[in-house]
């Protein structure tokens, strides 16, 4: 059932487009303005906003601008009165879906939702099946060709050349400041300064002296004017890096710098305009800090128009051969292959540290790697699934996790298979991201048998979804 959120300043208004959109079957919020509607709405949650054209502070105009920066996809309806359809018409080419004329009459309005409804769903379609047309394998220094890395490049095509706000989600060591740098150079700041602030490395009491900058004398060892990360980067592009340790005191005013697009420095009065482009990440849940009174919801909601959110390797582990290419060729050693072995006790582990972790394992395997080939006993030591498996008490999902341990060959024949086809359904499920349907197709099994099969065999598909 489609979601409508209407936005009107005349409460019968709304009280009759709610009554009739949902006998028309229809779920319904309403606002009497840009305010509370940009309040209400959250990208995805809505299929489609009707809007009316005039109304008190700004208009459905305005309104149309910013719902279409915090949700490119959205489908906008404006409503007009009979004498403003120039305006209406207008609203069109800024982006709207349709328009409607007061007064409204239920049976054309049907028609017109069911238009824009329609049209929205293209849309969306259109949108979901382009990562797949996607050949890249490498954006900026981001590196990958699973869909899940497509969908992050189509994201980031969309987004660098406008100057939104943009948060990026994931856990540590899966490439959020390369998904901002690449923001950086694809926009147009991108001859601008691209400033690192790492929230985590920094005291409490000296974070605002360091994004804000002090002047002289305005507390013990300032003894001299210094500029902050928000005048340094003035013109570019400021990096809020784990913004979710940023300190509740310190969040109000990066508010208003972010907000009002200006800074006071510690110890200072007077207010200094920054033009700064303001790219955050965080690997913490911040509706979750919200809600527990840790994270500001006002700051949240500033940083948030545009997310994009960087899946785990363990759910595009197809990425993993050309990110091991990758970091051979940056440590200088292109010519060094894996061995069938290590290849797969690579794939089959679950990397809680991402590429980060990927690459520290890579960069000591190469070092003990020898004739070009680098072997699976090159993984010891480094790989807690390898080195749990290697063990004489490995138990059963130690060896889950590598099939091609040495240990595999004192498993019974019935043990074996089991333990290979855990591990080859797990790896297809991943590639297939947790559709059932199609990592059927890939392994040449029947829908129900697949789902047969893995019952038996205790997996989750939902486990490996995005």
């Amino acid at each position: 059932m489609a979601k409508i959120l209407v936005v009107d300043d005349e409460q019968v208004m709304r009280a009759f487009l709610e009554r009739a959109l949902r006998k028309l079957g229809y779920e319904v919020e309403v606002a009497s303005n840009e305010q509370e509607a940009l309040e209400l709405f959250v990208p995805r949650r809505f299929q489609l906003v009707l809007s009316d054209l005039r109304m008190p502070g700004s208009s459905g105009l305005d309104l149309l601008a910013s719902l279409l920066d915090r949700d490119p996809r959205i489908g906008v309806v404006i409503m007009t009165a009979f004498g403003t359809i120039e305006n209406a018409v207008e609203a069109v080419q800024r982006g709207a879906v349709d328009f409607l004329t007061k007064p409204i009459e239920l049976a054309h309005l049907r028609l017109v939702l069911e238009k824009a409804l329609k049209a929205s769903h293209t849309q969306q379609e259109l949108e979901r099946l382009r990562p797949h047309a996607d050949t890249r394998e490498q954006l900026g220094m981001l590196v990958g060709r699973s869909l899940a890395m497509k969908r992050v490049y189509n994201l980031i095509d969309r987004v660098a050349a406008r100057d939104l706000t943009v948060l990026i989600l994931g856990e540590t060591g899966t490439g959020k400041s390369l998904c901002a740098k690449a923001l950086h150079q694809l926009g147009e700041r991108s001859q601008g300064r691209f400033q690192t602030v790492d929230c985590t490395a920094l005291q409490e009491t000296l974070l605002e002296s360091e994004l804000f900058g002090h002047e002289k004398g305005s507390f013990t060892g300032a003894h001299e004017r210094k500029r902050g990360h928000f005048e340094v980067a003035n013109g570019g592009t400021i990096f809020l890096d784990e913004i979710g340790d940023a300190p509740l005191a310190v969040q109000a005013k990066l508010l208003r710098a972010i907000h009002e697009r200006e800074i006071v420095r510690v110890g200072g009065t007077d207010p200094i305009k920054v033009d700064v482009r303001v790219v955050a990440a965080t690997n913490c849940n911040l509706e979750e800090m919200v809600a527990a009174g840790t994270f500001r919801q006002d700051l949240y909601y500033r940083l948030s128009p545009f997310p994009i959110e960087i899946a785990p390797l363990r759910n595009r582990i197809e990425d993993l051969p050309l990110l091991v290419e990758h970091i051979l060729a940056d440590v200088g050693v292109p010519e060094l292959e894996l061995a069938p072995e290590a290849a797969l006790a690579l794939e089959a582990c679950q990397w809680p540290g991402n590429v980060r972790q990927l690459q520290n394992v890579i960069t000591r395997a190469s070092v003990l790697a020898d004739d070009g080939l680098i072997e699976l006993a090159h993984l010891e030591g480094v790989l807690p699934e390898l080195s749990s498996a290697s063990g004489e008490d490995a138990g059963d999902d130690a060896r889950r996790e590598l099939p091609v341990s040495p240990k595999i060959l004192d498993l019974s024949l019935r043990e074996a298979r089991r333990h290979f086809e855990c591990f080859y359904l797990e790896r297809a499920l991943r590639v297939a991201q947790g559709n059932v349907s199609e990592t059927a197709r890939r392994v040449g099994m029947g829908r129900a048998s697949l789902h047969d099969k893995l019952n038996k065999l205790g997996i989750d598909p939902a486990k490996f979804r995005i």
